[in-house]
């Protein structure tokens, strides 16, 4: 109870500084997809090292499908349009082998 008083203290006195001012994306509606897509087991760990500049191969693969697939959303020009299908096919087939590849340990761990 005493860690919850401090903590809110801390957190008041950093908005009256005005530190939480002009942050990054503020404002913006935050993207949690790529959050819900990875394993429950993984979620808390994975967003510790993103918090630390520390990203996994899978979130790395996420990230990347969700560029190819904006990328190839707003793309007319046929020829561009099949090197992004082809990159995202790739991609994609690359997520899919981390994540099973994942899921696979994890059974391994809990047999």
């Amino acid at each position: 109870m005493a860690f919850e008083k401090i903590a809110q203290q801390k957190i008041q006195e950093a908005i009256d500084a005005g530190e939480f001012d002009n942050l990054p994306n503020a404002g913006q509606k935050l993207d949690l997809d790529s959050y819900f897509a990875l394993p429950p087991h993984l979620r808390m760990a994975y967003s510790v090292l993103k918090s630390a500049n520390c990203v996994p191969q899978e979130i790395e693969l996420l990230n990347a499908v969700a560029r190819l697939e904006a990328e190839l959303a707003t793309t007319v020009q046929p020829d561009v349009r099949v090197r992004l299908t082809r990159e995202l096919d790739q991609a994609r087939l690359r997520l899919n082998v981390a994540l099973d590849r994942l899921r696979t340990d994890a059974q391994r761990r809990n047999r």
